[in-house]
């Protein structure tokens, strides 16, 4: 199967210039990255895509057993990087994309050159001498409700995320590209997801890293950015003044500049 169809594919910018590419976490899709194109287009080679079950990705891709566990969608961004034969990209992931990058990175280092991590989470849920910000009750319960309702689940828990309640037109969205998700799929890249543990790859990153939190964050507390940070050695960690969990759409201007200034430096 061509894999631009596969994971719809669309490249922007300076075709000339460093590769970006930019991968949305659970439930949404490229189109959450809006915000961030222009001011990458400048002077970068922009690569966008949806991981298979979702956004408008080929539906008829989808395996519950590859996508069971997140080497099956860091085999998507691999690929994805194959098939436009870059080298040395930039993999920008968000949420949980940001630990696809790190799995990504290890088994294609010639493909990705650095990273960019926003909001992300190794771990959901609570551990010794951790805080991921979920007990274990939590999930059941967070995957129980999704698994039975997926539809209450979203607008439920979609604003929850998104944070920024005097913007409710921000998790007015978020509720629609999750609602816009099919909900098989969905419940197998959230299960994936929320009991994912991807601590110990953060040993096998050797690039370049950028590690981006909010100074709110009910996914993903400011102790996780500090985890996330410590375990990366030489990474940087910036705190955005911004609240939520997406900040490229709550506060794309600082996040922006965030990572521009981190990509004027690798330069």
């Amino acid at each position: 199967m061509d894999v631009t169809r596969r994971n719809n594919v669309t490249v922007t910018g300076d075709p000339q210039g460093p590769a970006v590419v930019l991968a949305h976490g659970f439930g949404c899709d490229q189109n959450m990255w809006r915000a961030t194109v222009p001011a990458l287009a400048r002077d970068h080679r922009v690569v966008l895509f949806d991981y298979v079950g979702s956004g408008r990705s080929d539906p008829s891709a989808f395996s519950e057993k590859r996508y069971a566990s997140l080497d099956g969608y860091a085999r998507d961004a691999v690929e994805v990087c194959e098939a436009l034969d870059l080298r040395d990209a930039v993999f920008v992931g968000h949420s949980v994309s940001a630990m696809i990058g790190v799995l990504a990175a290890r088994t294609a280092p010639e493909r990705i050159g650095a990273l960019v991590m926003v909001a992300p989470s190794p771990r959901y849920l609570d551990d010794d001498g951790y805080r991921g910000g979920f007990s274990a009750a939590d999930i059941d319960e967070l995957l129980a409700s999704l698994e039975s309702n997926y539809l209450g689940w979203s607008a439920a828990m979609a604003p929850v995320i998104m944070g920024n309640p005097d913007r409710p037109e921000l998790g007015d969205e978020l509720r629609n590209s999750f609602c816009a998700t099919d909900p098989d799929m969905a419940r197998v890249f959230a299960r994936t997801t929320f009991l994912s543990d991807s601590r110990d790859d953060l040993k096998s990153v050797r690039v370049p890293t950028l590690v981006l939190e909010c100074t709110q964050d009910v996914i993903a507390p400011r102790e996780v950015g500090a985890f996330v940070h410590a375990a990366i050695p030489g990474s940087t960690l910036v705190t955005l003044d911004a609240t939520g969990h997406c900040p490229h759409l709550s506060a794309p201007e600082a996040t922006n500049e965030a990572i521009t200034t981190f990509l004027a430096g690798l330069r």
